[in-house]
């Protein structure tokens, strides 16, 4: 009764029928015609004015009457509100604290039925306290269930197909204004804009698109529905996870070294070979950390006498066992029973530690006593086969960029970063309690870390590249890597479900959750890979709209979820990249992660091969085939779309433009695919890392060139003259390069095999375990090695990305032509010799 007095005598205020639409509404409130001011109810007068004076006070709003002004107060800092907090969380603390303790306290009891968190601590804390403050964890299961609520009625309003038009046109607008504004609350405010059009889109199609024929058409549509509703589910938990990334940095140790703790350096190694693991061995017995504190410990499950020599030579402890039980897990529990430091440093035997690495990440764990493990990130010097065959290297971010760059950064605000295998330290304590590392499962990193965060621990990622190491040479051994990791994520989820059992916050559940569900997309890309076909091939509709009416919905979900993710992501992802690379993957994942999950302790853990070399360029025609499969099929669906728009559809036109675009654009990244299955030779055994040092040149006759070094391997060093010699060089005279580090210098000898202008290219001599040892200090072991590594890689711009997914597909197709022709040429050349013979 109230609220129809209420309605209606707003109504007669407004000018409004009181069964008039909803946009009627909006725009008699947004846009009130001249004298209507004083045609408000008092009451909703005093509400409107005490709101209105509220908010410019608590936003610190400098002039109400200009739009920017707001604009600004609402998605930037105020400058009294505390560093790094949301504004708008900002203003619901400040709310919160103004409300009297008895409805905070009802309030709190809502939540709790509502949430399932309890409560009963948090009251007594604010009977204590009349300032204090929403506890964080109970806060976000309250805005979770509220904005699920919100995000409910949002999707479910309906619109006329013309309003959903307007509002998608305005969003987009306001949102290629706000992506260029600084800082973390535009990019919250894209999210918004993104799950709004997302809900509203699948909202739409489980509620209006699925009135199917029965049959094949019914079977497709619902599988193409699971596939979307599964995306949906995965950007949602992504934008959870990667709300507000922490940065954290350094913390400082005391003065007084006799307070730092004990570490121990665990080197586990398999077959690789020795020039691959001196490198690591070397920098990890350089850290700077006192020498009576630090142990480091080669873990050889290869049991080489090579191995257990330089181990003694170079002053490592070398550490074997009777059998390989569980790989690499069982290796590294080996070890925490023959070792005794209060800390454990683990390194692939690949990855290289800079000096600083203990010093950057041990004051952490003198900070919070429940730390128990430290992970920075896995950087890799050399390119991956994405990078190397399609020319990439350092000019688009690779396929690791997104999970160290920002996904761990997210983990972190939320008590949930993963422990990653290498690059880490853990807190021996607590990695004994769990049973050491997870033998369960073959990603035992991450369930390491699911262990300790049930029990009770915090982990911490520090984003700051502290190691580097050799990517997967191959596009075999990539995938071959992936697959791995694929199955034991789908392992653990099934073994160890972190949405079930105890120990867990709702927003560890849900990081973990989305890092497993994530690796199931292998069916969800293949569907989208063949979807439109079914149309094309057989004219089945597996979508019950309208080809205008399903645009309008589809390019709000698409355009949206597309800019908040180039905001968010656009250091680390570039747009339709990770279609490109889940486009490459998902047929060899989707078998592993559907068998893990019927049968978990199937498989067993594969070796990532490093340091292998490419003699000559080639086509992969096995790892290939399903990808020129799919690529014919879709050539098909394409040809077959002409006639059904000129002659058999024309009824239909939108329809089949629609499902040809669709098939096109998987024609691309099918043709990315194929591109990055053609590998490109690899020839050096030593990969070479730009670096620019100031350095000296020591020739035969006694001159001395200061010049900068170009790039570095542990095989040689270019350097950069500032002017051409005068003299040529000596050819295969003995030279030496010196290079400077903490205000010492280290000659290296090395003869020139390259001269071209005022670059020279040496060659290093064998040097002895001395020089080796300095000349890695020198290089990968300085502490600024990596620092402006990925400097050069530029933002992302979708316009720009798609164009480079465009020609990289082009180009795909380019070699996949010629790899045919010589297929064909080198069958008939076989042919002809056979005939020969005989």
């Amino acid at each position: 009764m109230i609220g129809q007095r209420l309605r209606l005598a707003c109504a007669a205020s407004l000018g409004v029928a009181p069964q008039a639409p909803l946009r009627t509404w909006l725009l008699r409130l947004l846009v009130l015609p001249p004298g209507q001011e004083r045609a408000w109810p008092v009451p909703l007068q005093r509400l409107a004015a005490f709101s209105l004076a509220l908010l410019i006070r608590e936003l610190e709003v400098r002039n109400p009457r200009q739009p920017r002004d707001w604009l600004r107060a609402l998605l930037l800092q105020p400058s009294s509100q505390q560093r790094g907090a949301s504004p708008l969380a900002w203003l619901a603390l400040r709310l919160w604290q103004r409300l009297p303790q008895a409805p905070r306290t009802r309030i709190l009891l809502l939540g709790h039925r509502l949430a399932g968190f309890d409560v009963v601590p948090h009251l007594k804390r604010a009977e204590s306290s009349s300032h204090q403050l929403l506890d964080h964890r109970f806060a976000g299961n309250v805005l979770i269930v509220l904005g699920g609520v919100a995000l409910l009625v949002a999707a479910s309003t309906p619109f006329e197909l013309w309003q959903q038009l307007m509002v998608f046109l305005c969003m987009w607008v306001v949102s290629l204004y706000v992506r260029r504004l600084p800082g973390n609350a535009p990019a919250l405010m894209l999210v918004m804009f993104s799950l709004f059009a997302s809900a509203r889109y699948i909202w739409w199609r489980l509620t209006q698109t699925l009135g199917l024929q029965s049959g094949a058409s019914f079977t497709l549509g619902m599988g193409l529905i699971a596939a979307e509703s599964y995306t949906w589910l995965i950007m949602l938990l992504g934008y959870v996870q990667n709300a507000w990334p922490l940065q954290r940095r350094p913390l400082p140790l005391p003065l007084d070294v006799r307070l730092w703790p004990t570490v121990d350096v665990y080197i586990p190694t398999y077959n690789e070979p020795l020039g691959v693991v001196k490198p690591t061995l070397l920098a990890a017995l350089g850290l700077d950390w006192p020498r009576d504190k630090l142990n480091v410990y080669l873990l050889d499950d290869g049991r080489r006498d090579s191995f257990r020599r330089y181990a003694q030579e170079c002053g490592a402890h070398y550490v074997v066992r009777s059998d390989n039980a569980h790989a690499k897990a069982g290796n590294l529990n080996h070890a925490l029973g023959v070792s005794k430091g209060e800390f454990i440093a683990i390194f692939d035997c690949d990855h290289v530690p800079v000096r600083s690495f203990l010093q950057t990440t041990m004051g952490w764990f003198l900070k919070d006593p429940l730390c128990a493990m430290l992970q920075t990130p896995h950087h890799f010097f050399s390119p991956d086969p994405f990078e190397k065959n399609l020319g990439t290297f350092r000019r688009v971010p690779n396929e690791g960029s997104l999970f160290y760059g920002l996904v761990q950064a997210g983990n972190d605000l939320w008590n949930s970063a993963f422990f990653c295998g290498s690059c880490a330290v853990l807190r021996r304590a607590p990695l004994q309690q769990i049973g050491g590392i997870a033998v369960e499962t073959v990603t035992e990193d991450a369930h390491t870390a699911l262990k300790l965060h049930r029990r009770g621990y915090t982990t911490f990622y520090m984003g700051l590249i502290q190691a580097a190491g050799l990517a997967t040479e191959s596009l075999s051994g990539h995938v071959g890597q992936r697959i791995r990791w694929a199955r034991g994520m789908a392992q653990i989820f099934r073994l160890d479900n972190p949405f079930l059992g105890k120990g867990l916050t709702l927003f560890q559940r849900l990081c973990y959750g989305n890092a497993m569900l994530h690796f199931f997309y292998g069916l969800p890309r293949l569907v989208f890979l063949s979807a439109p076909l079914a149309y094309l091939y057989f004219e089945l509709h597996i979508i019950n709209a309208a080809a205008a009416t399903l645009a309008v919905y589809v390019l709000p979900h698409l355009v949206q979820a597309n800019l908040a993710n180039s905001r968010m992501q656009g250091r680390f992802r570039h747009s339709f990249w990770a279609e490109a690379y889940e486009t490459v993957l998902s047929w060899y994942i989707t078998l592993p992660t559907t068998l893990a999950m019927i049968n978990p302790r199937a498989g067993s853990f594969n070796v990532t091969s490093k340091g292998g070399l490419i003699q000559r360029n080639y086509f992969d025609w096995g790892i290939s085939m399903p990808y020129v499969v799919l690529i014919g099929m879709n050539l098909i669906g394409v040809l077959l779309a002409i006639p059904r728009l000129l002659y058999w559809n024309t009824y239909e036109g939108g329809t089949v433009v629609l499902n040809a675009v669709w098939t096109l654009f998987n024609l691309v990244m099918l043709g990315t695919a194929v591109g990055v299955a053609a590998e490109s030779r690899q020839i050096r055994s030593s990969h070479r890392v730009p670096l620019c040092l100031p350095a000296s040149l020591y020739l035969p006759d006694g001159r001395v060139i200061h010049c900068d070094t170009e790039d570095y391997s542990t095989g040689g060093i270019a350097v950069r003259l500032p002017a051409p010699l005068t003299l040529p060089l000596p050819q295969g005279a003995l030279l030496h390069v010196a290079i400077s580090r903490g205000g010492s210098e280290f000659a290296f000898p090395c003869r020139a095999v390259a001269a071209v202008d005022t670059r020279i290219g040496l060659r290093l001599e064998t040097l002895n375990d001395e020089q080796e040892k300095q000349l890695i200090a020198c290089t990968f072991g300085r502490a600024d090695a990596w620092l402006d590594w990925t400097a050069g890689i530029p933002q992302d711009q979708p316009i720009t990305s798609i164009g480079e997914v465009l020609a990289f597909g082009a180009r795909g197709y380019l070699q996949l032509a010629r790899s045919v022709v010589d297929a064909i040429t080198a069958r008939r050349l076989r042919r002809r010799n056979a005939a020969a013979a005989h």
